[in-house]
């Protein structure tokens, strides 16, 4: 099991881990609550206790050395566990049932290690977990079947209030044979998706013809399709299977906008209020809110 090593003060890893991820010392700062002063002191002091430099300024703000990068990805793991920690023993119990709705892109990236580690803090707590397209769970939670949903931007009702928990751009995925074909072979969701509008109006934008050689469900589907060669898609930033890439505009593609992942809350309960406020924690450490993301 992980532990935090004698000398190592989580705060000094939560304030590193929101410097390194958001790129500055005021941001990070406002997020713990400290002045900007103290919070460089808090750096200083992790990196004495470490004996090496974790942060520099670069051209896009403070950015991470190789030491850095390497204490980055483990200093999240040890915040999350220390939260869990504190989480157990601290909080009340809860106990119930909680219906959470996630597009299956989501589902499959981040919730194994997010309801896995809520399983373990709240064992009396029962989650059952939908998968469809951000459009049909909107409806399902105004119709009472779900408490909260992950949903994509452009899917939120009118007037709602959404918690954004990460933005980051799309990316074009395939092969780059693919990519310079014409008209471009698609694989997308059915109408409605975001993701597919969001394609559609790049390439119309830039006037390049296509075709929907392929209507897929989910993400998975159309990296199928696009792993067989025959289409290309749209993703965000994620490890890619191997035999496809990111495609962009050395192969003659245009660009595309940045989109944001939502948490959309029903009703309030006990239960489902301690289940956002797990999602939303386990976001800020896994992800950031920063276009400085794409890289």
């Amino acid at each position: 099991m992980l532990a935090i090593p004698p000398g190592l003060d989580p705060d000094l890893l939560r304030s590193f881990v929101l410097i390194a991820e958001g790129g500055s010392f005021t941001r990070a700062a406002q997020a713990v609550g400290r002045t900007q002063s103290a919070v460089s002191m808090q750096i200083r002091r992790l990196e004495e206790a470490l004996g090496q430099p974790l942060l520099l300024r670069g051209a896009r703000g403070v950015e991470p050395t190789q030491h850095g990068l390497w204490l980055l990805e483990r200093a999240r793991r040890l915040l999350a566990l220390h939260d869990e920690i504190h989480t157990t023993f601290r909080q009340p119990a809860v106990a119930g049932a909680v219906r959470l709705g996630s597009p299956d892109d989501y589902a499959i990236r981040w919730l194994p290690g997010i309801l896995a580690r809520f399983a373990a803090s709240h064992p009396a707590v029962q989650v059952e977990v939908t998968c469809a397209p951000s459009n049909e769970l909107v409806d399902r939670l105004a119709a009472g079947e779900l408490d909260l949903t992950l949903l994509s931007e452009g899917n939120e009702p009118a007037g709602a209030r959404v918690r954004w928990l990460w933005r980051g751009p799309l990316l074009w995925v395939g092969t780059e044979a693919l990519a310079r074909r014409r008209p471009l072979p698609l694989t997308l969701s059915s109408n409605g998706c975001t993701w597919r509008n969001a394609a559609i109006a790049a390439l119309e934008g830039a006037d390049l013809p296509w075709r929907m050689a392929y209507t897929a469900a989910s993400l998975s589907g159309s990296l199928a399709v696009a792993l067989a060669g025959l289409a290309i898609t749209v993703a965000m930033p994620a490890p890619l299977p191997d035999g496809l890439r990111q495609l962009g505009a050395a192969e003659g593609l245009p660009p595309l906008p940045d989109f944001a992942i939502g948490l959309l809350r029903g009703p309030k309960t006990a239960v489902a209020e301690a289940l956002a406020q797990h999602i939303e924690e386990n976001f800020r450490l896994e992800t950031s809110f920063e276009p400085r993301m794409r890289a």
